[in-house]
């Protein structure tokens, strides 16, 4: 048994009840049971919690969360990077959500997010569920897509979402600051915002402006919000993505933990176990162009002398860190299947373009729903921010599926390994953590962060979130080939006390929770 608290390993029975544990220590075996799972040979652990997932919509369109229970996942943290699906304020933000619902034949029939946590506890899920705000489409609400700063009326207006989603249950908010429209707000339109935060006792976690050439300066922003306001930091899936500063995130792991020591700031980091990055495609387009929406990118793509200019940036901006690092991993029509799984250089020879033409061609024809990949780290900088005591494991993916409509395209690895792979690579393969460090990185460390007290640790009286697994044949099976592919080794998952896989299998239970911050 491994506990979660960093403690050594130790042999024991578990006993459950109405969703606690109850006891922990050698059982009888003439004890009554409903059921007795034999996990002699194998770890128990507490359930694992994502402190950083993507799962909003794919928890709508269903609940299993196939992906993630069967990576030994019990909590997934939704909201991340400014996104989420509520509140939903202004007909810009609805009409935004209505045509990525329309995909999955889902309606659109919430707004607040009381609205949308109702909805989801409604439908069900496996595992549990914490909402964060995302600063996005708080200002998506609010300013549409404008790039400007924020007068007070709409300070006035986003503080009040912020603290209307605060109040619903929300445990803190969340930007993406390369992402527009969150990227459009300066310093104090946040700190004005992270107040409202901190007032309910929330933390504040962060997609920073840049994770190359100026990622100190970034961390340096992120670590400024926190101290001015007074509120945990979270930087979230920390790296560095240009070949030139490899290596920087040792200054920042550094400075974090000297604001740690010498001012007593919060702050930690989490990280997902892989070289490459994902989002949308569309994010190698300046933010400038962003401006006003999807609809007006689209036309600044389709206008021959806007066009040119961008052709320009793209090879300027984007060549030199290879087009053969970026591959395609996702589109919306059948047109251009075949570019899935496929990087731009490929892409780019097979017809008779520029790299930077078939990104702008690809944009166009799918109108921007066109997901991406590209190799951007390098595996020291995974290893030492991994093992670093400040970073807890995130997947930074949603809770997909290997088939149904969940199943598309070529996703990140990350949505079906991540667990996995650090306990099968990281632990077994290469020792760079103990198995009671890596647990722990997955279970108390995240819980802490989020103030779940009854969740990340093996203790008497607390909930009854368990995964077993098999130390020595625990394995991610998703590689950037085959993505679609479930993990081996997770034979047991407990949420709530409830089995939600069992022997490997999902048994189609639904006894997760959305939780909400008191």
């Amino acid at each position: 048994m491994v506990d979660g608290t960093g403690n050594p390993w130790f042999r024991g029975d578990i006993g459950i009840k109405d969703g606690r544990i109850v006891k922990i220590s050698k059982i009888s075996p003439d004890a009554e049971a409903k059921q007795v799972i034999d996990a002699r040979g194998m770890v128990v652990s507490p359930g694992f919690i994502d402190i950083h997932s993507h799962s909003d919509l794919p928890l709508l369109v269903d609940g299993l969360a196939q992906g993630k229970v069967r990576q030994g996942v019990t909590t997934e943290v939704i909201g991340n990077c400014g996104f989420t699906l509520a509140p939903l304020m202004s007909k810009m933000a609805k009409e935004d959500l209505k045509n990525e619902l329309e995909e999955f034949g889902l309606e659109l029939n919430w707004e607040t997010m009381d609205e949308y946590l109702n909805l989801l506890q409604k439908q069900g899920v496996s595992l549990n569920v914490v909402p964060l705000i995302g600063h996005g489409i708080i200002r998506k609400s609010v300013m549409n897509y404008d790039k400007r700063k924020a007068s007070n009326e709409e300070i006035k207006k986003m503080r009040q979402l912020v603290r209307e989603c605060m109040e619903a249950g929300a445990f803190g908010i969340t930007t993406g600051l390369i992402y527009p429209p969150s990227c459009y707000a300066d310093l104090d339109e946040l700190v004005d915002l992270a107040k409202v935060v901190a007032h309910y006792g929330g933390f504040y976690a962060t997609h920073m402006r840049n994770e190359s050439a100026e990622l100190y300066q970034a961390v340096e922003e992120s670590i400024d919000i926190g101290r001015r306001v007074g509120l945990p930091v979270q930087i979230s899936h920390h790296k560095v993505c240009q070949p030139d500063h490899w290596g920087e995130v040792d200054r920042t792991l550094k400075l974090m933990h000297r604001v740690r020591n010498d001012e007593g700031l919060d702050v930690t980091c989490d990280v997902y176990p892989y070289i490459a990055t994902a989002t949308g495609l569309s994010a190698v387009i300046p933010e400038e162009y962003h401006e006003g929406g999807k609809e007006k990118l689209l036309a600044h793509l389709k206008d021959p002398a806007t066009r040119k200019i961008l052709l320009s940036i793209l090879e300027t901006q984007q060549g030199p860190r290879g087009w053969h690092n970026l591959f395609i991993s996702s589109v919306k029509t059948e047109k251009n299947r075949t570019a899935e799984g496929k990087d731009v250089q490929t892409l780019a020879k097979e017809r008779g373009i520029s790299p930077a033409d078939v990104v702008i061609d690809l944009l166009i024809e799918e109108e921007l729903a066109v997901g991406m990949i590209r190799f951007a780290m390098c595996e020291d900088d995974v290893v030492r921010v991994l093992t670093d005591d400040l970073a807890m494991v995130g997947s930074d993916g949603g809770a997909l599926a290997i088939d149904g409509p969940l199943a598309k395209g070529k996703p990140h690895p990350r949505n079906f390994g991540t667990f996995p792979r650090v306990l099968g690579k990281y632990v077994r393969e290469e020792g760079v953590l103990t198995l009671e460090k890596a647990v722990q990185k997955m279970t108390s460390m995240p819980a802490a962060r989020l103030g779940l007290m009854q969740k990340g640790i093996l203790r008497e009286g607390l909930d009854a979130d368990i995964t077993i697994f098999d130390p020595a044949t625990v394995k991610d099976m998703a590689d950037f080939k085959n993505p679609l592919q479930y993990p081996v080794g997770i034979f047991h998952v407990i949420v709530n006390g409830t089995i939600v896989v069992q022997n490997g299998e999902h048994t189609g239970k639904k006894p997760g929770k959305v939780l909400r911050k008191s």
